[in-house]
C-alpha cells in the first residue's frame, strides 16, 4: 500500500509539474491570472506556473502588426465626398495594459482611427485632401499614439492608401482639369505670340535705329565731302586769283569761261544733238577767257 501511495503521489506531482511548465514563443507574452487576478507576465522561453491556482488568461503578440481600416466615405470642408482607405501599424509595448486597459484593442484602434480621420479631413478642402497626405498621416499618427498610450500600444505608422472622389465628382474634376489645361495652353500660345510680336517690334526698332544711324553717317560723310570740295574749290579760286593778280585778270571771268566751255562740250557730246549752233562771239569769249588766264 505504501508503495502504491508513494507512486500515486509521485505521478500526481509529475502531472502537476508537466502542467505547470509553459513554453512561450519568441514573439509572444503570456498573461497569467491566479484566482481571476493578474499574477504575472510570462516572457519568451521556459516558464513555470502553479497549475492548480493559475492559468494563462491571454496570449499577447508583441510583434509589429498591421491593421487595415475599412474604406470610409468622408465629407470634406467644401462638402465633397471622398472614399478613404488607410492602414495602421502598431506594436504592443506593455502586455498588461493591452490585456486589461481595453476590451478589444484592434476594434478600439480601428474606431479611433476612423473618427480621427473624419475629424482631420473634415477641416480640409477637396484639393487639400489630395495634396496634404503626408500632413494627414503625421497628424493621425500623433493623435492615435497619444490615445493608445494608456493601452500599452505604440502606433508606429499610419498610411493613407487611397483617396478617391465619388464617380460624379471624379468626372467633374476630369473636365475641370481638361479646361485648365486648355486655358493654360491658350495662355502659353498668347504669351508666345506676344513675345514674338515684341521680338519683331524690337528688331524693327533696331533696324530703324541702324537705318537712321546710317543716314546720319551718310549725311555726315556727304557734308564732309561737300566741305572738302568747297575747300578745294576755294583753294583753286585762291590759286587762280593769285595767278591772275600780276596781270590784273578777273578770276570770276576765268571761272565763268571754264563753265561755259564745259557746257558747250556736254551739249556737243549729247546723242540727240545733230547740230551745234555757236554764238557769233564764241571765239572772242574764249579768247577773253584765256586772255584773262594768261594775263595777256
Amino acid at each position: 500500500m505504501t508503495a502504491i501511495f508513494i507512486g500515486a503521489v509521485a505521478f500526481i506531482v509529475l502531472v502537476l509539474i508537466l502542467k505547470g511548465v509553459r513554453i512561450v514563443p519568441q514573439a509572444q507574452n503570456h498573461i497569467v491570472e491566479r484566482f481571476g487576478k493578474y499574477a504575472a507576465t510570462l516572457k519568451p522561453g521556459l516558464n513555470l506556473i502553479n497549475p492548480l491556482f493559475s492559468r494563462i488568461a491571454d496570449r499577447i503578440d508583441i510583434r509589429e502588426q498591421v491593421l487595415g481600416l475599412p474604406k470610409q466615405s468622408i465629407i470634406t470642408k467644401d462638402n465633397a465626398t471622398v472614399l478613404v482607405d488607410a492602414v495602421v501599424f502598431y506594436k504592443i509595448m506593455d502586455p498588461y495594459k493591452a490585456a486589461y486597459g481595453i476590451e478589444d484593442l484592434q476594434n478600439a484602434i480601428i474606431n479611433l482611427a476612423i473618427t480621427t480621420l473624419r475629424s482631420l479631413m473634415g477641416k480640409l478642402t477637396l484639393d487639400e485632401s489630395f495634396s496634404s497626405r503626408d500632413t494627414i498621416n503625421l497628424e493621425l499618427l500623433k493623435a492615435l499614439d497619444e490615445a493608445t498610450d494608456s493601452w500599452g500600444t505604440k502606433i508606429t505608422r499610419v498610411e493613407m492608401k487611397d483617396v478617391n472622389p465619388q464617380e460624379d465628382l471624379a468626372i467633374a474634376m476630369a473636365l475641370q482639369k481638361k479646361a485648365e489645361q486648355e486655358k493654360r495652353a491658350t495662355i502659353l500660345n498668347a504669351e508666345a505670340k506676344k513675345q514674338a510680336a515684341m521680338t519683331e517690334a524690337e528688331g524693327l526698332k533696331q533696324a530703324q535705329i541702324l537705318q537712321a544711324e546710317g543716314r546720319k553717317e551718310a549725311a555726315f560723310r556727304d557734308a564732309e565731302a561737300r566741305e572738302r570740295l568747297a575747300q578745294a574749290e576755294s583753294n583753286a579760286i585762291k590759286y587762280v586769283a593769285e595767278t591772275l593778280a600780276p596781270s590784273e585778270g578777273s578770276p570770276l571771268t576765268y571761272l565763268l569761261g571754264q563753265e561755259y566751255i564745259k557746257s558747250l562740250t556736254k551739249l556737243g557730246d549729247s546723242p540727240n544733238s545733230k547740230f551745234l549752233v555757236m554764238p557769233a562771239d564764241i571765239l572772242e569769249t574764249i579768247g577773253n577767257v584765256f586772255k584773262d588766264k594768261l594775263g595777256k
